[in-house]
């Protein structure tokens, strides 16, 4: 179990702030701009006062989402919504033709432990991927778990699953309609069939057994009041030690800092059975410390080995006392250290592999050697390593793409790897670590041509100069003429790198004639941590820029026009598609911010918000606040200005954005939209939650609906072909 960090792992102004509300200008919408009726929402009178400043918080109500006020306000706002998609006959052609594409085999990385194999496949139109198992590559798989079976509607996913190295048991866990929380439970993997246990409350965490298969580590917090279980802040995770057999009650706790609410465990044993890595973790920070226990001698206390949190540590293997690391300690791009318990002090170090141009995002030690992971100007390439740091061999990927797997044990001669990019359907490949020779294990085979379109990089100037790489993948030969219709996607933020990928859901766009643009922003982790801190906090603006500059070059190569852009985003990158909007709303045609974060000045005070204010920042601070109202979405929309049409979407289950920022927000710029302005719609899903798990049905039924709003909004072509193709 690698370490899991709390990531992420996601009109309060009008009349009370001179310098936003007072200066909206009231403008005329487009022609042809459409008239809509939303329902009629109460705006109340609280007001917060922040450093000084006065701010307004009218909608403050819609922060209970069990009120029965806040159920009549989702079901009435639904009820437009699909009144609007359902006039828009595209729609139904274009959930045909989703549904076959994604009609198609996938398949996990497998990975082996005690001589079995282990690997999940999805056959097409399944709402979750099922879990098989089998002694060999030639054998038939079996069935171990198909969480499609938990619930009839599909809303339970496996959240996680662990092997006892002996092979006999699977600790697996589950999540509900999208939540965060999850339960975990054992099962026989000769009976296929489940023990007593039965652990709950536990969060952002996976399960490492003991070398004797007798129990497993994980982290959990206490159990929470229950009516406010989707939105009570989450402080003081614990890290615990469960016995095979035995009741959550008996659980050991190993360790917990009291002093400490904000930090977070993960437990992971080294796979020689003698060792328990423990990572702290403060936030989403991607900062951590490290401390160990020596599980060869009872009653062994945690010992500190890296007691700061200055830089990120990820644990890979061991040499006895000799811990292996992959840190960007005094390296901005990473590289791989070891370093002797016994002589713990930075100047006995040893560096195993050097920080090179290109970012180190994964490391692993595979039949003695070492597997590197690299980025390259946000694309993925692979190198081995003797494990003196010599290189062995260069891996040969199929193109511009992500690879992701590469796991195993120090004496496999053997790893599994997934390979995937915009056009090229996720593979998966056995390494033959001795030979360097890769073979195809599974392909899927999907309903398209890939001849027919093409990936570009380009790369264009954001406003201070920085140079920022974009992804431009469509049909080959479309026309600059401006009149592509476009959907530009980003995130920046948290250190995570936006890499190429394949999507069904992009595919049927780029078939209906759309072009697909991905932006690689500051606050990603493309280019190492220095190119995360530069979009954060007081530096957050950049990412921003940085996004509004891909939409400007886009516009000035007449790759498309502004009534022909639309951006989109989630999460971090809802807030992303939110500022965006409220601080160019003229140059974009369409946005869909998806379970964004819009209220900035009150995300840490639900959930695990408060992780999030190591990229962010607080409102509790005065200078961050200064720099969070300037950009925050929900507090920048301005009446009377004619914002682009949106459509925000969020889930009931969502507990880790709650769905109060995307209910502000709607409600605020509903309220502010000139009469005669593009629709501002909200989209809420019941039985589901931040996005991870969601079932298939779900997910085109989503997807129809952000492609069916965007051939209306953006009047795109009728895709009648799409459906034939």
């Amino acid at each position: 179990m690698r370490h899991v960090t709390l990531v992420a792992s996601l009109l309060a102004m009008l009349g009370t702030l001179s310098t936003f509300s007072a200066n909206a200008v009231a403008q005329s919408c487009p022609p042809g701009a459409s008239t809509m009726s939303y329902p009629a929402t109460l705006k109340g009178t609280q007001q917060d006062i922040y450093h000084g400043t006065t701010i307004a918080d009218p909608y403050r109500w819609l922060e209970d989402a069990n009120s029965a006020e806040t159920r009549a306000w989702v079901e009435a706002e639904n009820k437009v919504t699909q009144a609007f998609l359902a006039q828009i006959p595209e729609r139904e052609t274009i959930k045909q033709r989703l549904t076959k594409l994604w009609n198609y085999e996938r398949y996990g990385v497998p990975y082996k432990e005690s001589g079995r194999y282990f690997y999940s496949r999805n056959d097409g139109l399944q709402n979750q991927a099922v879990l098989y198992t089998m002694k060999s590559l030639a054998d038939e798989p079996r069935l171990l778990l198909d969480p499609n079976t938990l619930a009839a509607d599909g809303t339970v996913a496996l959240a996680g699953s662990a092997v006892s190295p002996d092979g006999k048991y699977l600790a697996y866990g589950t999540a509900a309609s999208g939540s965060d929380w999850n339960e975990w439970k054992v099962r026989d993997i000769d009976t296929g069939k489940d023990l007593d246990d039965h652990l709950k409350w536990v969060k952002f965490s996976g399960a490492s057994w003991t070398a004797d298969g007798k129990g497993f580590f994980y982290s959990r917090y206490d159990a929470p009041d229950e009516a406010g279980m989707l939105a009570s802040v989450n402080y003081f995770q614990k890290l615990y030690f469960h016995k095979i057999g035995t009741p959550q009650s008996a659980d050991v706790l190993v360790y917990d800092r009291p002093d400490e609410k904000e930090w977070g465990f993960g437990g992971e044993v080294t796979d020689d059975g003698k060792y328990l890595i423990i990572t702290a973790s403060k936030g989403t920070a991607p900062r951590n410390r490290v401390f160990y226990k020596d599980l060869s001698k009872p009653g062994s206390k945690v010992l500190p080995l890296i007691d700061k949190f200055e830089a990120s540590y990820d644990f890979i293997d061991n040499d006895g006392a000799v811990f292996y690391f992959k840190t960007d300690k005094n390296a901005a791009r990473a590289r791989v250290v070891a370093i002797d318990t016994r002589h713990p002090q930075e100047a006995s170090w040893k560096q195993v592999l050097g920080e090179s141009a290109q970012t180190l995002v994964g490391a692993n030690l595979v039949n003695n050697q070492i597997v590197a992971e690299y980025l390259a100007d946000a694309r993925s390439m692979v190198k081995v390593f003797d494990r003196k740091g010599k290189l062995v061999r260069d891996i040969t990927l199929p193109g511009i793409g992500t690879v992701s797997g590469f796991g195993g044990k120090r004496k496999d001669g053997e790893t599994f790897y997934s390979f995937t990019g915009f056009t090229n359907p996720t593979t998966i490949y056995r390494l033959d670590m001795k030979s360097g020779a890769s073979t195809v294990f599974r392909k899927p085979k999907v309903d398209f041509d890939p001849a027919g379109y093409e990936t570009r990089q380009q790369f264009y100037t954001s406003r201070d100069g920085t140079k920022v790489p974009m992804f431009i993948v469509s049909k080959k030969g479309i026309k600059l003429d401006g009149s592509n219709p476009t959907y530009l996607y980003g995130y920046g933020g948290f250190n995570v790198s936006i890499t190429p990928s394949f999507s069904p859901a992009n595919l049927a766009w780029m078939e209906m004639g759309g072009v697909y643009a991905v932006a690689n922003l500051r606050g990603g982790g493309e280019y190492g941590e220095a190119w995360h801190e530069a979009g954060t906090k007081l530096h957050k603006q950049n990412v921003f820029d940085d996004f509004i500059g891909a939409a400007e070059w886009l516009i000035a190569n007449k790759v498309t026009s502004p009534a022909k852009l639309a951006i989109g985003g989630g999460s971090n990158g809802g807030l992303l598609v939110g500022a965006a909007m409220t601080q160019r709303p003229e140059l974009f045609g369409a946005a869909i911010p998806q379970v964004g974060v819009l209220d900035m000045l009150r995300f840490h005070k639900f959930t695990i918000g408060w992780a999030w204010t190591s990229d962010y920042g607080s409102s509790d601070n005065a200078d961050e606040f200064k720099a969070l109202v300037k950009y925050s979405p929900l507090h920048n929309i301005k009446p009377g200005v004619c914002y682009p049409a949106t459509m925000i979407t969020t889930a009931d289950h969502d507990d880790r954005v709650v769905p109060a920022h995307s209910f502000k927000f709607a409600a605020t710029a509903q309220a502010a939209q000139p009469s005669g302005g593009a629709p501002i719609l909200i989209r809420i899903d019941v039985k589901a939650g931040h996005g991870a798990g969601k079932p298939t049905t779900k997910v085109i039924e989503e997807v129809a609906d952000r492609w069916g709003f965007l051939s209306r909004t953006l009047q795109m072509a009728a895709p009648a072909k799409v459906a034939a193709q």
